[in-house]
């Protein structure tokens, strides 16, 4: 292939993308919806304008990399502390349901697996990838009814961050487990070795970056560096410890999320994500999304996976609500906001194909799954505030 046509290649994934992206947005569905979508059209599975090459998977890495920076530099440490344990037991039930809902949902349609073989750590990622929260839709949903700033808003909010932060944690020890050279006491010292050391240099590093912060308030040298953080951390984890770089990334982003400009260097990333590397990203899902080898078998199995991630979500965070004693209807409405799946869900997809724990042709469930979420869930929440009002009156 000659050089220079990966301009042309990016040329056309940032059209489509940006263009379906528009599109998703004016139908009320998240943009990545429609940039994944843009992903499958031009892919090899359709058109075949565009085919997936080692340097758009390792642009595609860079994004997913942003992604969770940016992720972690949004994380609220006050909020997360406010709202204590009950946002933490939230979360932990809604991580446990889906992962165990997930993992017997794949031996039920594959059969069995005994505990360490290669099928058994495939159950277990699609229980994985079930963990996942987006609460981006709900939030604007909250938003719009003016329910945000209430005892459930910030609950669901902050159980969201939690869960998303747990499953991370989980999915670093899936790909540790699953790795052949690597043993269960090694993955569990190594993981707390990481973030061990991610505490104590973060903290150190947290301090620098305040002192730079407030030398030279709102310059570039800020996120700059902040960006350089964000790749070492990525790259030590890795390298160093065996962790996914996802996880490297995020945590770098929590590092930084207290300092006074997070919000500027949140907003620079922002810029080249949306610009380039985020399309690149979610139209790569599509590209490497196969839907020739899709069979009734495959699509009964994504009916499935719908079902259980929704079902799961509602069931663990609503029982733990009902448990921490909010009211039955609050519970609902918790176990619903914590539905959605977005950019995470697809990020631990394209973590567990790159580790060969997943196939091309079951990133169809986790599109499903997002679409359907996304659309169920604001729709699913005005009814229940409705039903609430009603009650009252």
């Amino acid at each position: 292939m000659e050089t220079y046509s990966v301009f042309k290649d990016l040329a056309i994934i940032i059209i489509f993308a940006k263009a379906f992206g528009i599109l998703a947005r004016k139908c009320k569905v998240p943009q990545v919806v429609g940039e994944i979508i843009a992903g499958l059209l031009i892919g090899p599975s359709i058109f075949g304008l565009v085919q997936q090459t080692e340097f758009l998977t390792e642009m595609a890495e860079v994004g997913v990399v942003l992604l969770m920076f940016s992720a972690g530099l949004e994380t609220n440490l006050k909020d997360l502390m406010k709202t204590g344990p009950i946002a933490f037991l939230i979360a932990c039930a809604g991580v446990f349901v889906p992962l165990l809902g997930g993992t017997l949902l794949y031996m039920g349609f594959y059969g069995m697996a005994p505990w360490g073989s290669d099928k058994f750590y495939q159950a277990v990622f699609v229980g994985v990838i079930m963990t996942a929260t987006s609460v981006s839709i709900t939030v604007e949903s909250l938003r719009e009814m003016g329910k945000l700033k209430g005892k459930v808003g910030t609950t669901i909010l902050s159980a969201a961050i939690i869960d998303d932060v747990i499953g991370i944690i989980v999915l670093t020890f899936v790909i540790g487990f699953k790795n052949p050279d690597s043993n269960p006491g090694k993955v569990v010292l190594n993981t707390f070795l990481f973030f061990a050391a991610a505490l104590a240099v973060g903290f150190i590093l947290y301090k620098v970056f305040k002192k730079l912060d407030e030398k030279y308030p709102h310059t570039r040298r800020i996120p700059i560096l902040s960006l350089a953080l964000c790749f070492i951390f990525a790259y030590a984890a890795e390298k160093y410890f065996g962790i996914a770089d996802i996880t490297g990334a995020y945590v770098a982003g929590i590092v930084l999320c207290s300092m006074r400009d997070a919000n500027y260097v949140e907003e620079k990333m922002e810029v080249s994500s949306y610009l380039i590397f985020g399309p690149v990203f979610f139209a790569s899902i599509g590209l490497k999304t196969s839907i020739d080898n899709v069979t009734g078998g495959i699509l009964l199995f994504s009916l499935g996976f719908v079902v259980v991630a929704l079902i799961a979500k509602v069931i663990g965070c609503g029982l733990m609500a009902k448990i921490c004693r909010f009211r039955t209807m609050d519970c609902l409405k918790i176990g619903v906001g914590m539905m959605t799946r977005g950019e995470v869900a697809l990020i631990v997809a394209q973590k567990g194909l790159s580790v060969g724990l997943l196939t091309p042709v079951y990133f169809t469930s986790v599109i499903l799954l997002i679409i359907i979420s996304s659309i169920c869930t604001p729709i699913i929440l005005k009814l229940l505030y409705a039903k609430d009002k009603v009650a009252e009156a």
